[in-house]
């Protein structure tokens, strides 16, 4: 399956942080993340939700990408190339599978969220 209109999104990914002596990582650099477009993909919209106390109020949107085989992971940022808004990647994205006969690979959904307020 592919997308005749879809567009062009971009994974962002922090540099890791290393201990500068067991070089293990210790955290992550967001300051200039690197990006990797991603083609042919489609955000779509699956819910939002309202979130709130006395003091707050924050809304919480829920969005699905798919795509076709990329380099993604869990804790990856998601630019959406038509409005620029940006979505993390929660849980782990399915794997890319491959038909054993056919050779097919069906497209991903991942699913994003991003939090506003």
């Amino acid at each position: 399956m592919s997308f005749p209109f879809g567009k062009t999104v971009y994974r962002l990914r922090a540099k890791p942080i290393l201990d500068p002596y067991s070089q293990e990582q210790i955290g992550e650099d967001w300051s200039e993340p690197d990006v990797q477009p991603i083609e042919g993909a489609f955000v779509a919209h699956t819910s939002t939700s309202m979130l709130g106390g006395a003091t707050r109020s924050q809304a919480l949107e829920a969005k699905s990408l798919y795509c076709g085989p990329a380099d993604v992971r869990k804790g990856d940022k998601i630019r959406d190339g038509e409005d620029g808004a940006i979505y993390t990647i929660d849980g782990i994205p399915p794997a890319s599978d491959t038909h054993p006969f056919t050779g097919w690979t069906p497209e991903r959904e991942i699913p994003l969220t991003r939090a506003v307020g």
